[in-house]
């Protein structure tokens, strides 16, 4: 009798494995989860060859990263895809090394509020808290966004051993290329297993792809798998080993990254940051103030904010250019505090210059004193049958000074004379400037 009831208990578990499975995980608004994610990588990068020298050699690379933070889905669009979500970071680690110089890039802790925006396949971070850096942004930007692994899941039920194709948005999630074109990931269910009380149904999957991303033509392996929570309906383990090929123009190999991403999730999870109480009055919506970025350059000595549609182009010296995709544009010199010139001076060393290129004057906006350590002047110019406004700033502080030159095109003229004075008013010299360094 015993035997008879061991072999139908068999018998029923195997019967209960062919039985097709339903792997579907839903993001509501309001579901929230717990995420930690590992990655590391290993490499090397083949610099460029310049005509008439010897061949450089191959450039090193390691790196390794560490991810924990509880989420909260806030808004889904028709077809349910998740556009925002808020995040607790608890841990937000990246560290490398290229070329023996070690690099590391860590998320502040007054910025570990973040609200998720979600465009198309690429995310958008701010915080309500504080403004972010690039590199903060780059840590979030290029972490795996957990409901596009919605993708990998079929869009039926399926048996053991059935196969099927990964949404090409959950391709792009995992190897952050902005266009597949060629290769695909496929997705096989291993097995349906008991494990610590739960049903997980294993899939494993692999694929070839070639594409581009922002390092250019690249070829991506990949091979792994996860599992899935049958009982509460989502992954919530997912391995992946891969290798990253950089191509030439020609298609030819000029670097290889190989690393391995781990990521664990627990679903349906209630930490008390995420809460209704505890976001009550939060500025979950972008706004001009929640999405400034903060320029912060210890080893210049400067520090300031400014809008999004403002980029750092370069540092040279003691001089800091922004660009706009406008065409605006925007140069901060830092000069030490005797050499910083007042707002009358300054007015003449820019009128020289521009006179000097060429420059028609059409009008003038005298030198007012905006607060105790910062003065304004403008002018507008027309010079190549264009016209021109140009914003002036002259900021003096303990440690020393800086200077704002800021030219402006007429389209936007207010909105970009607002953030240009912004910016003005954000400077911080944060160490004593000297001449000569």
């Amino acid at each position: 009798m015993l035997l008879g009831w061991l072999a139908v208990l068999g018998g029923g578990d195997k019967l209960a494995a062919q039985e097709p499975v339903r792997l579907r995980e839903l993001f509501p608004v309001g579901y929230q989860y717990t995420v930690r994610a590992r990655v590391d990588l290993s490499g090397t990068l083949t610099p460029p060859t310049v005509k008439g020298k010897p061949a450089p050699k191959p450039i090193s690379l390691r790196g390794d990263s560490a991810l924990e933070y509880d989420e909260r889905v806030l808004t889904i669009n028709a077809k349910g895809e998740v556009t925002k979500t808020v995040r607790i970071c608890r841990r937000m680690e990246f560290r490398r090394t290229v070329a023996d110089q070690p690099q590391a890039t860590t998320l502040r802790p007054g910025v570990r509020r973040l609200v998720v925006l979600r465009h198309g396949t690429s995310e958008v971070p701010f915080s309500p808290d504080g403004p972010l850096t690039w590199g903060e942004i780059d840590i979030v930007r290029t972490d795996v966004f957990t409901p596009a692994l919605a993708g990998l899941l079929p869009d039926r039920a399926v048996r053991v051993g059935e196969r099927w194709k990964a949404a090409t948005s959950a391709v792009q999630e995992l190897t952050d290329q902005e266009k597949i074109e060629e290769g695909s990931l496929e997705c096989k269910l291993e097995e349906v297993k008991p494990a610590g009380g739960r049903r997980l149904a294993k899939v494993s999957f692999s694929g070839s792809l070639r594409g581009t991303n922002e390092d250019g033509p690249n070829r991506q392996k990949l091979q792994g798998h996860f599992t899935f929570d049958l009982a509460s309906s989502y992954v919530n383990y997912l391995q992946l080993k891969g290798t990253h090929s950089l191509l030439d123009k020609d298609g030819n190999e000029v670097g290889r990254i190989e690393g391995r991403f781990v990521l664990m999730r627990q679903a349906n999870t209630r930490p008390a940051d995420l809460t209704d109480a505890a976001l009550r009055g939060v500025a979950l919506s972008p706004n001009d103030d929640n999405t400034l970025l903060l320029y912060d350059n210890p080893d210049l000595g400067v520090r300031f904010l400014h809008p999004r549609r403002w980029r750092v182009g370069s540092v040279m010296g003691r001089q800091v250019t922004l660009d706009g995709a406008d065409g605006s544009g925007l140069l901060l010199t830092l000069d030490p505090p005797a050499k910083v010139p007042t707002g009358v001076g300054f007015l003449a060393e820019s009128r020289g210059y521009l006179e000097k290129q060429k420059a028609r004057l059409l009008r003038q906006v005298a030198v007012q004193r905006l607060t105790p350590g910062l003065e304004h002047f403008a002018l507008e110019t027309e010079m190549g049958g264009q016209t021109f406004w140009m914003d002036y700033f002259v900021a003096k502080q303990a440690n020393g000074g800086a200077t704002i030159a800021a030219r402006l095109p007429q389209r936007d003229l207010a909105a970009l004379r607002k953030e240009v004075e912004r910016i003005a008013r954000s400077v911080v010299v944060t160490k004593r400037i000297v001449e000569g360094k």
